[in-house]
């Protein structure tokens, strides 16, 4: 009889780590907006028996190697875009759980208050980097003001521009610089982070903004063998809260926008 209750003893210590074990989730995210909301969800997961531990980064490789390699359970930092370049390049296969928000792009202006005010040979400035570059002509088709060849590429450059009907004049500038030449052009694409930076608000100004169609959702990211464990999916469930959603609008007033 001890030596049954010694072997029950031994057993209930191995399984209780392990128990434990599959009700934690680390995951890395980048400090503002995703750490943040990983950090607001921790209660709600908490509530249904996760721990949620929050590994903060600041580069963009780190949170997807540590994850390929099981060093980490999730990450939370990218769009589907980036993650789609990542695997190709470093030959890992890393997926998608779901998408949270989106931070998004917007066009503005300090010389009119609507897209069709535009004159005739409109100066427009985009970023002149390739995911934000295609993100602001994506932006341009949707909105009317152009045409592209292909309107669900990415990757698209103005010579992808088909239809031009203003004879627009795209000028591509380095992301950070577009602020500050806003009141010299017609028209500037900038990202949201930017746009803060020069106190503009991305619901209040912007004359267009990306939608929660956009293709640049910020996501939550895990292994195939991986993302549809229970832990995972009440992260997932979590992410998509009502709670969550109050925060993201209340706390970023429009720099993110819910994708859900």
């Amino acid at each position: 009889m001890k030596k049954l209750l010694a072997a029950f003893a031994a057993a209930t210590a191995i399984a209780a780590p392990l128990a434990q074990a599959a009700d934690t989730l680390t995951v890395a995210a980048t400090p503002v907006p995703h750490a943040e909301i990983l950090n607001f969800v921790k209660p709600i997961l908490a509530k249904e028996g996760v721990e949620l531990k929050v590994k903060e980064f600041t580069d963009y490789v780190q949170p997807n190697t540590q994850v390929a390699e099981k060093r980490l359970d999730a990450n939370f930092f990218q769009h589907q875009p980036y993650l789609d370049e990542f695997n190709k390049a470093k030959n890992t296969h890393l997926v998608a759980v779901t998408g949270v928000h989106i931070e998004p792009l917007g066009a503005y202006s300090t010389k009119f208050k609507k897209l069709d005010e535009l004159p005739s040979g409109a100066t427009v400035v985009i970023p002149n980097d390739a995911t934000n570059g295609g993100r602001a002509l994506l932006l341009l088709d949707k909105a009317g003001v152009i045409k592209l060849k292909d309107n669900k590429s990415i990757t698209a450059t103005p010579k992808d521009i088909a239809l031009n009907p203003k004879n627009i004049k795209v000028r591509e500038l380095e992301a950070a610089t577009l602020p500050r030449v806003l009141t010299q052009v017609d028209l500037a694409l900038i990202n949201t982070n930017y746009a803060l930076e020069a106190k503009l608000n991305p619901t209040q100004d912007a004359l267009a903004i990306e939608g929660s169609d956009s293709p640049y959702v910020n996501i939550l990211v895990a292994r195939p063998d991986n993302k549809d464990s229970a832990a995972m999916q009440k992260l997932a469930a979590a992410l998509h809260s009502p709670e969550v959603k109050q925060f993201i609008l209340e706390k970023y007033k429009g720099a993110v926008v819910p994708a859900f």
